[in-house]
């Protein structure tokens, strides 16, 4: 079993080091606040006019260039979306980063797919919290902390390591637990996660399920409530709980109906599909398909955006929440908790 690091197993060297924060967005503006909070000397690095700059400032937070940021900084930590990461390192990282410094990643994707290459004087490290930036700070604020995981690619100096996992105590992960890995497993199990699990196999189940009722005749209100509105109580549950927690917590039928109906819908046919994808992303097929995506200006990417926006699926979702908000309907709350869960 993998060790888990905690905040008692974990250095506070961090707090001697100036810090860089590529980028005020979900993780930048998260990573930032958290490390001020923790006592570390911050600053943020925005290119002129981001959008970004004027909420980083309202946050208390000094602000400047990329350039600058990092040759002013120790630790410098990459939060600028994947596909803009290579041209921006090249021409405002790379040339500031000073012999010794730690250049950290929240996602290897650029580091493994050799997107992205930092000079062997250069320490090189991952810090990944395991959740969307909103949510690392919200529970940092209420005492609590994210997993993480780290690596180390390149210890020039002999201390990276451990400063990275001071760095991943600073944002507030030594509260919840850290755990080592690289940047090829770090890659490869969150695109695989994103594309299969959590994202794509998700949205297209919810919006396979919700196609099945409609199909059949049923109101897309209720469809929609039933495959995707409902799926948070069962997230929280699992959440809590596991899936034995949450099979605790719904009814026998539905638990029975967890057990007979959910092998028909993820069959072998589908977890031979999983594979492939999985398949894809190792070896790196995805990640050239992206990179060449963006490069033609992300035309595909847009298309299928607006198309997935158009759909049935979210518009009955945005009336139902809309009428919610003015008060005219009251959506489903609480736990189903001793009733059917869908």
């Amino acid at each position: 079993m993998a060790r888990v690091y905690r905040e008692g197993d974990i250095g506070d060297e961090i707090t001697r080091k100036r810090v860089a924060i590529l980028g005020y967005g979900s993780q930048g503006h998260a990573h930032a606040l958290n490390l001020r909070d923790s006592g570390c000397d911050v600053r943020v690095g925005l290119y002129e006019g981001s959008p970004s700059r004027a909420k980083a400032e309202r946050d208390g937070l000094p602000v400047t260039s990329v350039a600058a940021a990092v040759s002013e900084a120790d630790v410098v930590m990459m939060t600028i979306p994947d596909e803009r990461q290579p041209a921006v390192f090249e021409a405002e990282v790379q040339p500031n980063l000073s012999e010794g410094a730690l250049m950290l990643f929240a996602h290897g994707f650029n580091i493994h797919f050799n997107q992205i290459a930092v000079p062997p004087e250069v320490d090189l490290g991952l810090v990944a919290p395991k959740g969307p930036g909103h949510v690392l700070r919200r529970l940092y604020v209420e005492g609590k902390g994210m997993p993480a995981l780290f690596a180390v690619q390149n210890d020039a100096s002999g201390g990276a390591r451990d400063l990275a996992l001071s760095y991943a105590r600073g944002i507030g992960c030594g509260r919840a637990g850290i755990i080592e890995t690289t940047f090829a497993e770090e890659t490869e199990t969150d695109l695989f996660g994103e594309q299969a699990v959590l994202c794509g196999g998700l949205t297209a189940l919810l919006k396979a399920g919700f196609d099945t009722l409609v199909e059949a005749g049923y109101q897309p209100e209720l469809a929609y409530y039933e495959c995707v509105n409902e799926l948070k109580l069962i997230v929280d549950l699992i959440y809590e709980g596991g899936l034995a927690g949450m099979r605790y917590s719904i009814s026998n039928t539905a638990e029975y109906g967890d057990y007979t109906a959910g092998p028909k819908v993820v069959d072998d046919a589908v977890r031979n599909r999983m594979r492939a994808i999985l398949t894809d992303i190792q070896s790196g097929k995805f990640a050239k398909e992206w990179v060449l995506e963006n490069k033609a200006g992300g035309a595909s990417f847009l298309a299928m955006r607006r198309r997935e926006a158009e759909s049935t699926v979210e518009r009955v979702g945005a009336d139902l929440r809309a009428l919610a908000a003015e008060g005219m309907i009251e959506a489903p709350e609480g736990s189903p908790v001793g009733g059917e869960a869908g």
